[in-house]
């Protein structure tokens, strides 16, 4: 345990909470001054190879050892409702240094965005008057949450100092809300054959992200297995998702070659390779190109569905809440203004309760997200969309939540699968200079926005009230999936 009561330590004690609020077991104690920037700190000791082991090691040497949960041996959902319960209990009895934790209270989260997705989880879940900011600590591949608001994407030093620097940082750190999405997915119980997400056991983690619903929950429909889960990075389908399912694939049979981000991003790379992404009109059938794949609808106003038009080269499509997809990249970029008057596009705001959709034919045509003002198909922005699949050319598809990817099968009869995503509330982050993610309510955000792009990536040749989700249902992580398996 770090000793938080050392005179040399002042600094580490603006972040140290007492034993007495974290285990409701202990008497009170008297403490001589609040802390400034109390943490909770939650690692997945299983990311970034030998990294996660280190920083938990780190953080409970220069912290109170009960203020830092490794997500190996406890979950969030458990963490923070023990703890929220014995903060309330203490505010009855007229604690005030209670009232004062609580109120201050941030959150650290390390690991890959599928880690920091399942923290996200669990706050929205937990319906707080006030949700504490996450800050997030870049452990994963791709790492796009931390990359957003300001964290890096690089995989952070372990030492001493660093925690120290990273601490600062999240003392120093501005709260920013981002909306939160929910996700349906309904499909009719097949005649014969299987159309069920496949079970958790056979995936690298990734349906954590979806929860099938009771027969007593109000979107249980008769005949057919409804899910329903939560993103707030993306949502993708397509070729993308297909390349990511194979590296998860890859990871889950080889875990021992996927110890550090370089070899993790460089198999990426050549899987891309492998899999056809970069010659799709040879090694892609027409048949799981999105057009072909799925009837697209949208909703830019309250009750108005529409139809969305996607180019028929389309074979990949992505709906983003963050400017950041595959380690960092914007694919919407931000439309000028001649732009915003002719297609209805806005800058990217994430808290606006609208996703932007975008589309790409290949990895070439991805690459150019690489050059100044460069940016995907930009397809609409809408506060609610749906894919409607149908039986037809291909019998599976791929897709992806916030980097958890997974296979899934399509109708072998008449039925239709239906995926819907909507918006569903906001949830507090912590942001520091070099955030990327603009805010409505950011003057700075508004008076930038029109920034030119450039016309040469538009595709324009082819014409043609939520029940909660998060830790009880949906991001609860189910006992029989080693957690190594989380990006």
């Amino acid at each position: 345990m770090g000793d938080c009561n050392s005179e040399t330590n002042h600094f580490l004690m603006e972040f140290c909470i007492p034993n007495y609020i974290l285990r409701p077991d202990l008497k009170v104690e008297n403490v001589p001054s609040i802390p400034s920037c109390p943490v909770i700190v939650f690692i997945n000791s299983k990311s970034g190879g030998q990294l996660g082991g280190d920083l938990l090691a780190t953080y409970r040497d220069l912290l109170n050892e009960n203020q830092v949960f490794d997500l190996g041996e406890e979950t969030p959902d458990q963490v923070l409702r023990r703890i929220y319960v014995n903060l309330e209990k203490l505010k009855l009895s007229g604690d005030d240094f209670a009232a004062e934790i609580q109120k201050r209270l941030r959150l650290i989260v390390a690991g890959g965005d599928g880690t920091a997705s399942w923290l996200l989880g669990v706050v929205c879940d937990l319906k707080l008057a006030h949700s504490p900011p996450i800050a997030t600590v870049p452990l994963g591949t791709g790492n796009n949450l931390p990359f957003s608001f300001g964290w890096g994407k690089k995989n952070p030093g372990t030492d001493h100092q660093s925690v120290k620097s990273f601490l600062e940082q999240v003392k120093k750190a501005k709260e920013m809300k981002i909306d939160s999405w929910h996700i349906l997915m309904r499909m009719k119980a097949p005649k014969e054959g299987s159309c069920d997400p496949i079970a958790p056991l056979e995936l690298p983690h990734s349906l954590h992200a979806f929860h099938r619903v009771s027969q007593t929950d109000s979107l249980n429909m008769e005949g057919c297995h409804t899910f329903r889960g939560g993103f707030w990075n993306y949502f993708s389908m397509g070729m993308d998702a297909q390349v990511s399912y194979a590296f998860h694939s890859e990871r889950k049979l080889h875990p021992e070659k996927f110890k550090n981000q370089f070899v993790n991003q460089s198999t990426y790379a050549k899987l891309g390779c492998t899999q056809g992404w970069f010659c799709a009109s040879l090694f892609h059938p027409s048949s799981r190109n999105i057009a072909q794949l799925a009837k697209v609808r949208i909703m830019k106003k309250q009750g108005h569905w529409e139809d969305l038009t996607v180019p028929r080269s389309i074979r990949s499509i992505v709906c983003l809440n963050l400017p950041s997809f595959s380690g960092g990249l914007n694919p919407w970029g931000t439309p000028n203004k001649r732009k915003e008057q002719d297609r209805d596009l806005t800058s990217p705001f994430v808290d606006d309760g609208l996703l932007e959709v975008v589309g790409f034919r290949d990895a070439w045509h991805g690459l150019v997200l690489l050059a100044p003002n460069g940016h995907g198909t930009r397809l609409a922005q809408a506060h609610r969309i749906r894919f409607e699949f149908h039986k037809g050319g291909a019998d599976q598809t791929y897709m992806r939540i916030d980097g958890e990817p997974w296979k899934q099968p399509l109708p072998v009869d008449d039925e239709t699968v239906v995926v819907e995503i909507s918006h569903l509330g906001q949830v507090n982050m912590l942001a520091v200079p070099g955030c990327r993610s603009k805010s409505v309510q950011d003057p700075i955000s508004h008076s930038n926005h029109h920034d030119e792009d450039g016309d040469s990536n538009e595709d324009d040749s082819d014409s043609e009230e939520k029940r909660k989700f998060g830790a009880a249902d949906t991001f609860r992580i189910p006992d029989e999936v080693d957690i190594s398996h989380l990006s």
